[in-house]
């Protein structure tokens, strides 16, 4: 039965994480990429992601989490209700609300204290994005993004350095994202896993990565799709890189596990208020009014996912 748990837990972990967070890396990428088929997107994301997850194996010893479930060991015992985590991500990912996968899937696992540090690490990850954004973007708004916000969406074809500068920033933000999000994925797996595991894991993962390619991020793309300038890839370019930037310095200063969603949310929240105030063609009313409600949103999920842990804990505790 305890396989059984882990590897269901693994396959609802594995899909509901990339579905949710999808939006992160990939959402600007796939909204500014519409002239090209799903199945080129995909294939580069794939690409990346093998070699990311095949390098940590490789070089951990097995461990393709990088390191950051050193200090979440596999239970001894797998609870049934430990299930409810990723299904109830999987449920939410569903209504389009933006839940930390991290706060979700990892706090069933670890203790208060290192969950504690988790949620530091993760509400600093969202102000610094927010500041760095604002004032990045009280600086270039006027010169990157001016021009292109009453224009149609362009013909990638017509811009060859932005296309290029645009896969090679997602690309960079890709394998960030996932050195940061592999823990959510693989906490119901061995901390270290044969070859066969390893293929097996990576053969699902990519498929789930399929689907969301083909449904072109589904309901919770949304997100990104509403916020200014998101489909130019001049813009998203600009976002990719600055999330990368951030993920890269502040996601690594040490193994503990973080919120990539806070960081993102963070990011565009500081990146809307700049152009607001720079370009002065949305008021500064009606930008805060989206601001706040992305904000409610990941509050409500992070109200959900504390509630859907104690439960989990309460019921383990039984």
């Amino acid at each position: 039965m305890e396989i059984g748990i882990m590897l269901i837990g693994f396959l609802l972990a594995g899909y509901a994480v990339v579905a949710n967070d999808v939006i992160q890396t990939l959402g600007t990428f796939i909204v500014s990429n519409k002239a090209y088929h799903w199945s080129l997107l995909w294939g580069f994301a794939g690409v990346i992601l093998t070699l990311t997850l095949v390098y940590s194996w490789y070089f951990n010893g097995g461990d393709v989490s990088y390191q950051r479930l050193d200090k979440i060991p596999l239970p001894e015992q797998l609870h049934w209700s430990f299930l409810l985590a990723p299904l109830a991500l999987l449920i939410l990912t569903r209504l389009g609300m933006p839940v930390s996968t991290t706060f979700l899937i990892l706090s069933v696992f670890s203790s208060q204290h290192f969950v504690s540090q988790i949620v530091i690490k993760s509400i600093l990850g969202y102000a610094i994005a927010f500041v760095t954004a604002f004032i990045l973007y009280l600086i270039v708004s006027k010169f990157l993004e001016s021009k292109t916000s009453l224009e149609k969406v362009e013909n990638p074809n017509k811009n060859r350095f932005w296309l290029i500068a645009q896969w090679c920033t997602t690309g960079f933000l890709w394998s960030q994202w996932l050195i940061q999000d592999f823990a959510n994925i693989f906490v119901f797996l061995p901390r270290k896993l044969s070859i066969l595991e390893l293929f097996l894991a990576l053969v699902f993962i990519l498929f789930v990565m399929a689907l969301i390619f083909k449904q072109r991020g589904g309901k919770i793309q949304e997100i990104v799709a509403k916020k200014t300038n998101t489909q130019h890839i001049r813009s998203a370019t600009i976002i990719d890189l600055l999330y990368a930037l951030l993920l890269f310095f502040y996601g690594n200063v040490n193994s503990v596990p973080m919120s990539t969603t806070w960081t993102f949310i963070g990011l565009l929240a500081g990146r809307e208020l700049a152009i607001a105030f720079v370009m002065q063609r949305i008021s500064n009313k009606a930008i805060l009014i989206v601001v706040r409600n992305d904000l409610f949103k990941a509050l409500a999920g992070l109200l959900v996912s504390i509630g859907v842990v104690f439960f989990i804990k309460y019921l383990v505790g039984m």
